[in-house]
């Protein structure tokens, strides 16, 4: 599945937004999910984990469904499997989101067709793709490397003028 084009001005509109959601984050500390709660909680975003599996992450509430934020963040992050990424973006729309990011490292990550067109019907903004790693500065390590390939492949987001 080729990685859809995507603006560098939305990536950096969607992280103007400092309180975000991070839907379908997982229990276990050492995959990508709780990596990046750290990063933006490190960045000084406020960042509200979702998951109806869990009650808590990393000593943090951890809500059911983003609907259940209150207020409501300016944006959501979704880390789940494509299977459930139309409905958690039902429930972002239900709840007034309109900023979202569909986590993508490698492989299809929580981006879906389905829910990319449900998006853009409804006006939501939408990264379908990309890994915020590489866009969160300092960039570093082997996000660095990821971002400089991209950038080689010509693969990297460009800003709109």
């Amino acid at each position: 599945m080729p990685r859809p084009n995507v603006s560098l001005n939305a990536i950096q509109d969607f992280l103007s937004h400092r309180r975000i959601a991070m839907v379908g984050i997982s229990r276990q500390p050492r995959v990508i999910g709780a990596q990046l709660l750290e990063k933006f909680t490190r960045l000084g975003y406020e960042v509200m984990p979702a998951n109806p599996n869990i009650p808590e992450i990393m000593g943090r509430h951890c809500y059911a469904r983003v609907q259940d934020i209150q207020p409501a963040p300016g944006a959501a992050l979704l880390l789940t499997s494509p299977a459930v990424t139309k409905t958690v973006v039902q429930d972002c729309a239900e709840a007034g989101i309109h900023h979202i990011w569909m986590y993508r490292g490698g492989g299809q990550g929580a981006v879906s067709d389905e829910a990319v067109a449900f998006c853009r019907e409804h006006e939501i903004n939408v990264i379908p793709g990309q890994c915020p790693f590489m866009f969160l500065k300092p960039v570093s390590g082997i996000h660095w490397c990821h971002r400089l390939i991209f950038k080689i492949k010509g693969a990297y987001p460009k800003a709109v003028a």
